[in-house]
């Protein structure tokens, strides 16, 4: 009958037969995927269970989702229903079509004399709750209750579910009365082919004589229990649509109170209270089979979200990047959760904070670890702080002395060489299938794939075996290079993942990592070392909860003087489609507008397709009187008295460095908001002047920012301004065309961002250049890797410097990536900078790994 109801009314509905000899295990693994699959809305255990085996009822009707629990007999529906929650719990079907018959007799319940004969949980109890939050005056009977007759006979209705057959008789009846007879009870009946006939709890043919209505059985209730499932059901598909459907976030923000003095971070991340993070992901839209929790406060967002949301428009997407940093940082990582705070929790806007994975590995030499700061962090902060880089393994082996036929024949167990090495032997221009017609000179081409030792590209050495990890590299020997090849690569296969928008994205772009060059000048990439790779990479977000409960993704940490500093694609596209066409996302750079914003929108915006609509330029006094030429800053060493205290001609000064970076910025067509990250050493005349001279270089608004210390409330004013700003007519646009020649976007990007006159390449870049371009590789986009402690070239050179030169030393091409890096004098030092931490996280790790063998 439920079937039938269903396919009548266009309910897709499907009957899950399980064998009798179902276990519990079985029947609650059944429930368990009903529950995960979105596209049910209602589910029901048909009861009784008749398993062979022992099965806990009531085990199993609480295993049935209470957002999917039609059937209304789960604990928490029936919970809900007794303390009167009627508008979010499932009524029980019975009791909800005994008071839809009550109804259609236009008889009113409230204030009635109600008599419910029964006490299951089906009928009975939930019967006499939803008559009771019907303003009905209900006394509960049974079986053992005495004086049964002159309880029914003062009943102006009379709910009977009691299961005995014809247990009230038609003169206990009182006159008028109506009667809900929810009995289906076999009596023998020698007339009936079957020998037996159906009747209810109460004596129909005497009972219809007082009654002034009475239904029948069958043909009754029964009818309407199905009536109601498919009415709860369609309650549950409009619930779900309401609940996922794009537009308002329904999420519960704590309200937060700043103490002062202020606490320590950690201090502030530990007293936070935390909501589950599976409570928060429900409250962004995302169903359950798109998460994977990892405890309480994190968990990993599976791409396949975009295939869902793939109709539903694009959020507002804003980029906050800064002027030249001083080596204390000056609160980038802040401002831009602070910004996603306001939007959120005191503008009511949906808004995602999408940031670059912290990494304890620097970039430059001197970005590490970033999660914001004092009440605009991202919590729980300590856990943050230990985040391993994305796990990526990739192996590749260079099998030198294996003789081919045993080569084949452990990897394929048959006499034909397959996949990948039928490409790798086209590639060297043997036609050949069988391994055993090799000839001995094919057979060293095709082991070697002719690989040429002088032209390394990564490290490719006999008897190696490289083991990709965040800092991890194991060699049986290591030449010169190796550590700066293993750093590209790590940076590249970073990128990669940063750049993937799918995981069939991920495996193209890897395939494709330049690894050699053969004798014939021919590029040798992983997919030509072996047959499959052997990777495991986690394309999963890990969104954390910020302060206030605003949602952020944290994924991917590509370093910036490898290849480009930003969070992933597929991080800020599933943010964007989450929050919808009215909601904000908010994304950073890892350094300054010149050194990274270029990065952003040339390289990640080109392959993301995405185009952002504001950018927020972040300065502090502090960072500009260093450029306006203050003394150095060291960090661990006191700040020199100019920065304490009061000095507006250094500012003034130094301020030309702001309208440098606001000149960059508004270079490609966007509106730029200034946010000033206030300390408490700042004051109101050096603040006024900041102000003035960012809107003096024509940006659309500059605000002050407390959020540090007073949360979303002090970014509340750049939230407003971002939202103005966000409505303007976007006129976004690249710097340069890719089809340009390699040395014009170069050009391009130096004396347009930059400031230089000229670009000068070395013998060595220009000689690798040529030969990428006969690869095929000029349409990339350039990433020249400059120093970012200035605008120019030397980082001792502050506010505007012009009229330099800007050397190329040697050129890199990341075609996974696809990116074309270009290294600068002043970068190769830094380079070898980090690769000191590299070094050491060996060391370390071999430490540890010996350790724990022992």
């Amino acid at each position: 009958m439920k079937l039938k109801a269903a396919a009548d009314i266009g309910i897709d509905a499907n009957h899950i037969r399980l064998p009798k000899t179902a276990t519990e295990d079985e029947v609650l693994w059944n429930i368990e995927a009903v529950n995960d699959n979105p596209a049910v809305h209602g589910l029901i255990v048909q009861l009784p269970l008749d398993s062979i085996n022992q099965i806990d009822t009531e085990k199993v009707t609480n295993a049935v989702s209470p957002d999917k629990d039609v059937d209304g007999l789960s604990s928490i529906n029936a919970g809900k229903l007794a303390r009167g929650d009627l508008r979010s719990c499932f009524i029980p079907c019975t009791p909800n079509g005994c008071m839809e018959l009550i109804k259609q007799t236009g008889v009113s319940v409230s204030g009635k004399n109600v008599v419910v004969i029964g006490r299951s949980k089906i009928v009975g109890a939930p019967m006499h709750d939803l008559l009771l939050w019907n303003h009905a005056t209900v006394t509960s009977c049974h079986s053992k209750t005495l004086d049964l007759a002159a309880q029914v006979g003062r009943a102006d209705i009379l709910v009977v579910g009691a299961g005995k057959a014809e247990l009230v008789k038609g003169e206990w009846v009182k006159k008028g009365a109506v009667v809900i007879d929810c009995g289906i009870n076999h009596i023998p009946d020698s007339s009936k082919p079957a020998g037996k006939r159906v009747v209810g709890d109460v004596h129909y043919l005497s009972a219809k004589e007082r009654a002034g209505y009475i239904t029948p059985v069958p043909g009754g209730v029964g009818p309407m229990t199905v009536v109601m499932l498919m009415e709860n059901t369609v309650k549950s598909a409009k619930r779900f649509l309401q609940m996922y459907k794009p537009g308002k976030w329904n999420i519960s923000y704590r309200k937060l109170k700043p103490l002062k003095p202020q606490p320590s971070d950690v201090q502030i991340s530990c007293s936070y209270p935390r909501n589950p993070i599976g409570q928060l992901a429900k409250e962004v839209g995302l169903l359950s089979k798109e998460v994977e929790p990892y405890g309480r406060t994190r968990l990993k967002v599976r791409v396949e979200v975009l295939k869902r949301l793939d109709k539903q428009p694009n959020g507002k997407y804003v980029l906050v990047t800064g002027i030249t940093p001083t080596p204390l940082g000056e609160g980038q990582s802040t401002i831009t959760l602070g910004l996603a705070q306001a939007l959120g929790a005191h503008l009511n806007i949906n808004a995602f904070a999408s940031i670059q994975q912290p990494s304890p590995l620097s970039s430059f030499g001197i970005k590490g670890c970033a999660v914001g700061g004092g009440y605009s962090q991202i919590i729980p902060m300590e856990e943050l702080a230990e985040f391993k880089i994305t796990k990526t393994f990739l192996k590749m082996q260079h099998y030198l002395k294996i003789p081919l036929k045993i080569y084949v024949y452990l990897k394929c167990h048959v006499r034909k060489v397959m996949g990948g090495f039928i490409t790798c032997l086209q590639k060297l221009g043997i036609e050949k299938s069988d391994p055993l017609t090799l000839t001995e000179q094919e057979i060293r081409r095709f082991i070697r794939l002719d690989i040429n030792p002088d032209a390394r590209t990564v490290c490719i050495s006999t008897k190696v075996i490289i083991v990709v990890m965040p800092f991890i590299a194991f060699y049986e020997y290591v030449n010169e290079h190796v550590w700066q090849d293993f750093a590209s690569l790590k940076n590249e296969i970073m990128a990669i993942l940063s750049l993937s928008s799918s995981a069939e994205d991920l495996q193209n772009r890897l395939a494709k990592v330049v690894v050699a060059i053969s004798r014939y000048e021919e590029l040798i990439t992983t997919e030509d070392l072996v047959s499959v790779c052997d990777v495991k990479m986690f394309v999963c977000l890990k969104p954390n909860v910020c302060l206030y409960g605003t949602p952020v993704f944290v994924h991917t940490s590509p370093s910036a003087d490898i290849a480009y500093g930003n969070a992933s694609v597929v991080a800020d596209k599933i943010a964007l489609k989450l929050v919808g066409p009215q909601g904000f996302v908010v994304t950073e750079t890892l350094h300054s507008a010149d050194a990274d914003m270029e990065k952003f929108f040339n390289i990640k915006c080109r392959s993301s397709g995405l185009q952002p609509d504001v950018v927020v330029l972040v300065a502090t006094v502090r960072a500009l009187k260093m450029h306006g030429g203050g003394p150095g800053i060291t960090a661990g060493f006191p700040l020199p008295k100019q920065y304490s205290e009061e000095n507006l001609k250094l500012l003034e000064k130094g301020c030309a460095h702001l309208k440098g970076q606001v000149e960059k910025a508004r270079t490609y067509g966007l509106p730029v908001v200034v946010a000033v990250n206030t300390f408490s050493s700042d004051t109101k005349a050096e603040l006024e002047l900041v102000c003035s001279q960012a809107r003096q270089a024509g940006v659309f608004d500059a605000v002050l920012c407390t959020n540090w210390s007073d949360g979303g409330a002090g970014a509340l004013a750049l939230a407003q301004a971002v939202q103005k700003a966000a409505e303007l007519p976007s006129q976004f646009h690249y710097l340069y065309e890719l089809e340009l020649p390699v040395i014009k976007k170069i050009q391009k990007v130096a004396q347009n961002i930059y400031g230089v006159k000229d670009v000068e390449l070395s013998p060595k870049a220009k000689e690798k250049l040529a030969f990428y371009m006969k690869q095929g590789f000029g349409n990339f986009p350039v990433c020249i890797m400059k120093t970012q402690s200035s605008l120019g070239n030397d980082p001792e050179k502050k506010i505007v410097p012009t009229d330099f030169t800007l050397p190329i030393i040697d050129v890199q091409v990341f075609v996974g990536a696809g990116i074309l890096s270009l290294l600068t004098v002043t970068v190769s030092f830094h380079l070898l900078h980090g690769l000191f931490y590299l070094i050491i996280s060996k060391i370390y790790f071999e430490w540890k790994l010996r350790t724990n063998l022992n």
